[in-house]
């Protein structure tokens, strides 16, 4: 059975949440906790409640029949949400874009094969 959780509009820009992504993806649950427990970027700290959220939905979804221990990461996602455009004063009456960028994490939990 599989469980999803969604995490959008996150204003951090999807190369950053990328690589932590890419960390987890295939682990366990309890690994994939673990190691984002100890990775000190702060796209981390998302990321694992994100998959939290996942494994209190296959609970709920299941109805308390899954079991966590057997849960992995099988498959975790980043897309690029909403760019928010702003505008910094320059030297001179000029003007530079800034572009706020926002993310998408999408998060599939699978049981593994007994």
């Amino acid at each position: 059975m599989d469980s999803t959780a969604h995490l959008r509009h996150v204003r951090m820009s999807p190369r950053k949440l990328s690589l932590v992504a890419a960390l987890v993806r295939g682990k366990s649950v309890e690994a994939a906790l673990h190691i984002l427990k100890f990775t000190p970027r702060a796209a981390s700290a998302p990321v694992a409640k994100l998959i939290k959220s996942a494994v209190a939905n296959a609970t709920d979804k299941s109805k308390g029949q899954v079991d966590v221990d057997t849960l992995y990461v099988k498959t975790i996602s980043v897309d690029q949400g909403p760019t928010q455009r702003r505008y910094m004063p320059r030297a001179m009456g000029r003007a530079t874009p800034i572009n706020k960028k926002s993310s998408h994490v999408h998060v599939v939990l699978s049981e593994a094969k007994k």
